[in-house]
């Protein structure tokens, strides 16, 4: 089977990508095991925790990301430079999803290892 990777680049809220994202790696999850998750740019407040989505009358599914671990789902990265553009504290307890801060470059590095790459 291939490593697929899922990467979320984009912003929770205005778009449906991170929802689509998140419906297809919980299915993936069924049929295969060596799937890493990567979020970059925008698609780091993917997992932060404490947002308010119903004050712009969006869903909330941002807590759903805490079903990785029942589905066994544990490469996780997040990129350390987004962290820091964007004023978020990679050691901070502040996310929803355990996930290991990467520079670009081993970001980059850990995510050519995949076969499949899908970008949400």
């Amino acid at each position: 089977m291939n490593r697929v990777a899922f990467v979320f680049s984009s912003a929770p809220h205005g778009s449906s990508a991170g929802r689509e994202g998140l419906d297809a790696l919980l299915a993936t999850s069924a049929l295969s095991d060596e799937l890493g998750v990567f979020f970059i740019g925008d698609g780091v407040f993917q997992i932060l925790a404490g947002q308010q989505p119903g004050e712009i009358l969006a869903r909330d599914y941002i807590a759903t990301f805490k079903l990785l671990a029942l589905y066994d789902i544990e490469n996780c990265w997040l990129c350390a430079d987004s962290l820091h553009e964007r004023g978020l504290d990679p050691d901070a307890s502040e996310f929803v999803v355990e996930a290991e801060a990467l520079d670009s470059v081993r970001l980059r590095d850990a995510l050519s290892q995949y076969d499949v790459i899908l970008r949400f």
